[in-house]
């Protein structure tokens, strides 16, 4: 049967095999001492909680074993693993918590008094403490490991089954629950290990966040299936991720352009020992390809991956040479991924010309969570999902992505696609971070409008950026219009959420 339990298939093929390292506190596991965990927490679930299949289990911690334990306990007992952004603010969490309407929310002493604000407005009675001391009254994972029986007849779940309920980050509007069946987890983490050559003496740091699909399936899931090693962070610190890459011999890394770019700034950039590295990857945006150029003059290959929540995080492969050759590309599909880029009447294009990327296979997720029209609407007829990506392939069979159509904006008649432009302004030294809004304009329709992060220190003008940008991009596409701020307002993952700009830019005009 095709289900998710990656953990367990893999514990029952090597299980004294080391699976994971945590750096927060330093013990390491093996996939039999990692599964055996995850056991323990299913049996807790089941049998003193009495969550069933198909029960929602909210959790809301941030990097840690505990959350991996819940994942594929999740896996094993049926029950659906519905993490939450912790960094959410307490009417947001309202909002899901009452969109899921979970079973059990399970909380840290972190996160401690949202969660408990949040669950006492949508009525969650039942709540888990990870951390003892923050327990509040309610139930104690610990407490319940101890009491719940060690073997629990576990039937696997069938592949339609949904494993999880992962909330989109809502850059463009309200989030959406996404639907992820057990088949989808597997075969996207099979066919990532096939696209991608991963190897069983593969070492990889997890720094991303894991309430995220690319924290859970881009290098999580694959990693265990072919019986790599974990190294797990609690989170985001250059100077540790450099360490450890040096230390445990990691061998492939996923970022995102944000991560990649800080690491290339931090000092240790330029003496880091990176002779185990295989490669780098970066999705979750476009890649400028002066990042690219950057880790090569570093010795080491930066490829771009490309992936949705809804379509599995991994849909597209390269290889090394095709990395440096093709820079910019996203690659080929993964094994058994139909790709399509269409028209605005759904009809499939030519090499060249830019549409939209449409994906149809396996790893595409069963729709959304009560949300059927948006369902329909992400779908056509023949099963392709729709992705909202802007993108075009070359003559061999390479994807090229240029922008998502929201973001998309007319001036004059012309597509102006935020992307390149931001790239071009990347390169300017004196700038750290850009993104770039299309705004209402009485002359043009839209026009561009800038915001700019200078680097510390570094000072930078308007009119300097626009003479720079006129050697980089047509005259048509620079910005009508520049902001200079301290930064950027961004998902945990890197997105940019732009409609935040625009309001800033709306509050600028009075």
């Amino acid at each position: 049967m095709f289900h998710g339990d990656l953990l367990g298939e893999r514990a029952r093929l090597t299980p004294e095999k080391q699976a994971l390292v945590d750096m927060a506190s330093g013990q390491r596991y093996t996939y039999r001492q990692l599964n055996e965990r995850a056991l323990r927490t299913a049996s807790a679930f089941t049998q003193s909680l009495h969550v069933s299949r198909g029960d929602r289990v909210a959790v809301l911690v941030h990097n840690r074993v505990e959350l991996l334990d819940l994942y594929f306990a999740a896996a094993k007992a049926g029950f659906v693993f519905v993490p939450l952004n912790p960094r959410l603010a307490v009417p947001e969490l309202i909002k899901l918590l009452g969109h899921a309407q979970p079973a059990v929310l399970v909380y840290e002493g972190e996160t401690a008094a949202k969660a408990l604000a949040a669950a006492e407005q949508v009525a969650v009675t039942r709540l888990v403490a990870l951390d003892e001391s923050t327990s509040s009254g309610h139930e104690n994972l610990q407490e319940l490991l101890s009491q719940a029986p060690h073997h629990v007849p576990l039937p696997p779940a069938h592949p339609q089954d949904l494993l999880a309920i992962l909330y989109t980050s809502g850059t463009t509007g309200e989030p959406k629950g996404v639907m992820i069946p057990h088949r989808m987890v597997a075969f996207d983490a099979l066919a990532t290990v096939i696209g991608w050559q991963l190897r069983e003496d593969d070492v990889s740091p997890i720094f991303t966040p894991l309430y995220h699909a690319g924290g859970l399936s881009a290098f999580l899931t694959p990693m265990l299936a072919i019986g790599g090693t974990l190294v797990l962070h609690r989170t985001f610190d250059p100077e540790e991720v450099w360490t450890t890459i040096e230390k445990e011999h990691c061998t492939v890394v996923l970022g995102v352009p944000t991560i990649w770019r800080l690491l290339a700034d931090h000092p240790l950039f330029a003496t880091v020992n990176l002779q185990h590295v295989r490669w780098f990857i970066s999705g979750g945006a476009p890649l400028p390809v002066f990042l690219v150029e950057r880790y090569r003059e570093r010795g080491v290959v930066l490829r771009q991956g490309y992936g949705l929540t809804e379509v599995g995080v991994n849909c597209f492969a390269m290889t090394d040479q095709d990395a440096w050759r093709k820079a910019g590309s996203i690659g080929k599909p993964l094994p058994f991924t139909q790709a399509k880029v269409v028209d605005a009447q759904g009809r499939e294009l030519p090499p060249g010309e830019v549409g939209e990327l449409c994906l149809a296979g396996p790893h595409v997720c069963a729709g959304y969570y009560k949300n059927p029209q948006a369902t329909a609407e992400s779908f056509d007829s023949h099963g392709f999902f729709h992705t909202g990506d802007l993108a075009y392939h070359d003559e061999e069979g390479f994807f090229y992505i240029v922008g998502r159509q929201k973001d998309m904006f007319i001036s004059g008649g012309v597509n102006i696609f935020p992307a390149e432009i931001e790239a071009a302004l990347l390169e300017h030294p004196q700038v750290a971070d850009a993104a770039v809004v299309g705004v209402p304009d009485e002359v043009w329709g839209e026009k561009g409008v800038a915001f700019v992060v200078p680097k510390p220190g570094g000072q930078v003008a308007a009119a300097a950026l626009v003479a720079f940008l006129k050697d980089r991009i047509a005259s048509f596409k620079i910005p009508k219009e520049f902001c200079f701020v301290e930064s950027l307002p961004r998902t945990a993952y890197g997105k940019v959420v732009r409609r935040e700009l625009v309001q800033q830019w709306q509050r600028r005009q009075g």
